[in-house]
């Protein structure tokens, strides 16, 4: 099947505004509905719409890298890429509710239990339902469940529920 420029060229455009659209929209912390699933999911299409981009342009495409010019912008583009793979400082790249379930997992079960507004031992009848064997009050979520931060979101929102 030969790939046409009819039809690629206006996948890739559409594709790219797409990006572009909600791209602008996330940076700015303006999204709504689906437009972060879009980005991320439809950025695909965008990737595969270049990618046959590149594939029915390619004399165009191997005649611009000729030129020094051309080897200069990709060579830019390429540092910037491994540029962004560096750590810098300052915003932790961690969701911000971490910290809090970080906080509520090491607490004490006392502590959870205030917060869940009921009693120790209608917590530790929680926990029991979800497959934990608490020992003391003094225990947290963390040393019951481990380490692992999904497991202890999971556990929290089944404990922290009022009671049905």
């Amino acid at each position: 099947m030969k790939i046409q420029r009819s039809w690629v060229t206006p996948v890739t455009a559409g594709a790219f505004l797409l990006s572009g659209v909600t791209g602008i929209l996330i940076f700015f912390h303006v999204e709504s509905g689906a437009n972060k699933f879009v980005h991320e999911w439809l950025g695909w299409l965008l990737l595969a719409g270049a990618a046959l981009h590149v594939t029915v342009n390619y004399a165009g495409l191997r005649s611009h890298l000729a030129t020094l010019h051309g080897k200069l912008l990709l060579g830019v583009f390429a540092v910037a890429l491994v540029a962004s793979f560096i750590p810098i400082g300052g915003e932790s790249d961690e969701p911000p509710f971490m910290q809090p379930i970080r906080a509520l997992s090491q607490a004490p079960l006392t502590t959870l239990a205030q917060v869940a507004k009921v009693t120790p031992e209608q917590l530790r009848d929680r926990m029991v339902k979800e497959g934990l064997q608490p020992a003391s009050d003094q225990q947290s979520l963390s040393d019951l469940v481990g380490p692992d931060t999904r497991k202890q979101m999971h556990v929290l929102g089944k404990i922290m529920v009022a009671a049905e």
